[in-house]
């Protein structure tokens, strides 16, 4: 029951967990917020980008895509019936979490936080509200097919700790600056 559920969560979540990470590899380019401030502060700052954004997004969908090739598959193998993605909740999700991450830089920036500061709790969920909330607004149907009260917990509960464990793994590497 519960591996069921965690490999329900997981799959529902990956076209959300992977954009931010995309955005990073692809990032550099013109800011979203074009240098602009707000009471003497930036909008977002240098590190969210319109390239950022659009290759996140799309990585976000094709991954999506490859996650229906590979559900009958990968479904037999985990003996769960893992969720199929159709193109809106694919978007939602996607576009969702990179909203949700730049809703948080915008957070970050109002309470006078740097970027790459941590602000604990926003940091590890915020792609997570963006996406979930896009997905509802976007393909209602879907996403509370998918979205049940107990894969919601599972996503709220393993998130956090994938998210610090792959930024602590990241850090070990060199590829990120700080382990958050």
């Amino acid at each position: 029951m519960i591996g069921s559920l965690v490999a329900t969560a997981f799959w529902a979540m990956v076209p959300a967990y992977v954009p931010n990470n995309a955005a990073v590899l692809a990032g550099g380019g013109r800011p979203i917020d074009g240098g602009r401030e707000w009471h003497g502060a930036r909008l977002l700052g240098d590190g969210k980008t319109w390239r950022g954004t659009l290759v996140g997004t799309l990585v976000g969908v094709v991954l999506a895509i490859a996650l229906n090739a590979l559900n009958d598959p990968a479904s037999a193998a985990l003996g769960v019936d893992l969720p199929r993605f159709d193109y809106p909740a694919a978007f939602a999700l996607a576009f969702g979490a990179m909203c949700g991450d730049i809703g948080a830089s915008f957070l970050k920036r109002r309470s006078g936080r740097e970027r790459g500061a941590a602000f604990p709790g926003v940091d590890q969920l915020d792609f997570v509200v963006g996406a979930l909330a896009l997905a509802f607004l976007v393909d209602p149907g879907w996403a509370t097919d998918v979205f049940t009260l107990p894969v919601l917990a599972a996503v709220v509960v393993m998130t956090p700790v994938l998210h610090v464990a792959t930024n602590v793994g990241a850090y070990a590497l060199g590829l990120k600056n700080e382990p958050w």
